[in-house]
């Protein structure tokens, strides 16, 4: 596929080998941090010190009490506007090749400036985050404490980058089970995720996360009539049009609705639409029910420091 998007489209290849190598990985029980970023990373998420108005954190988008997403079709940013895309859950996204639907991100750090300098988000410069910050003794100390040069807009990102890192989930029942635990998802989950493996959905769901691997077009055997050019707005080739970053499956049973554009408001009909549109195949209402089941189970332990919120 000469010309395509880095990590765009899976070969049909390796479809054999990647049955035969347990595609899907169970999480870490931990991640290695450095502790005093992590702390002070937590106070800048839940901190709407850093939108244009005082009002909104990355918290407000990304309920850490509940999947890591804001359960919304489109966010809702300073003045109450909306944005035009689903906001993914932070819930894991240390494991992704890259962030947000379009991959414009490299990693977590970078992807930190995207939100803040959003218009229709936090619509604040990080030069202006970094102003508010410094007139705030209590940041100033902190930063001081654990950077040489204080606030700024590097180490702004870099703290709550370390935070986000520590924003993994693991233990779910589908990680006990590949572990070794026959028990810990039902005869259901068990039909569901051999479903998944050979109807194809692990072809772009595999990894730790359960996907956020490589690119996917959006509607491979039918258009999927999708608003938002995807990749090609970054790109502007014309390869890239509804081209996506394929999303992580990890939680998704808490993170409705579904799709970049929340078309979907169940898992029964984001099952369905994945069916159509990118596998070019029917399935049964028993097997979408199996599927879902096995879905289900992959959602895991939020991690023990935001189970209180600061």
């Amino acid at each position: 596929m000469t010309g395509m998007s880095e990590k765009l489209f899976l070969p049909m290849l390796l479809l054999g080998s990647i049955l035969f190598c347990a595609p899907i990985k169970p999480i870490p029980e931990s991640m290695k941090t450095n502790h005093e970023k992590v702390v002070l990373g937590k106070q800048l998420f839940f901190d709407p010190i850093l939108s244009k108005d005082g009002t909104v954190s990355c918290a407000s988008c990304h309920d850490l009490q509940n999947g890591g997403d804001d359960g919304l079709k489109f966010s809702v940013g300073i003045a109450h506007q909306k944005g035009s895309i689903n906001a993914p859950t932070v819930y894991n996204a240390v494991f992704n090749f890259r962030q947000f639907w379009n991959g414009r991100a490299k990693d977590l750090k970078e992807q930190v400036f995207g939100p803040i300098e959003n218009p229709l988000e936090m619509g604040q410069s990080m030069e202006s985050a970094v102003e508010a910050l410094k007139k705030n003794a209590l940041y100033v100390q902190e930063f001081k404490t654990i950077y040489r040069d204080g606030i700024t807009k590097n180490n702004v990102a870099d703290a709550i980058a370390e935070f986000e890192k520590v924003l993994i989930t693991p233990d779910a029942p589908f990680d006990k089970y590949l572990k070794g635990d026959k028990n810990a998802i039902s005869p259901k989950a068990k039909r569901g995720y051999r479903l998944f493996e050979s109807k194809g959905c692990i072809l772009c769901h595999n990894g730790i996360n359960v996907g956020g691997n490589f690119y996917n077009k959006f509607g491979i055997f039918k258009d999927a009539n999708s608003s938002n050019p995807g990749r090609y707005s970054i790109t502007h080739r014309e390869e890239d049009r509804f081209v996506f970053k394929v999303p992580s499956l990890r939680n998704v049973a808490l993170t409705a609705p579904y799709m970049h554009d929340g078309r979907a408001k169940t898992l029964t009909d984001a099952v369905e639409i994945m069916t159509e549109h990118q596998l070019g195949r029917y399935m049964s209402p028993e097997e979408i029910e199996n599927i879902v089941a096995f879905l289900k189970s992959l959602t895991g332990n939020i991690p023990r420091i935001v189970r209180v919120q600061p």
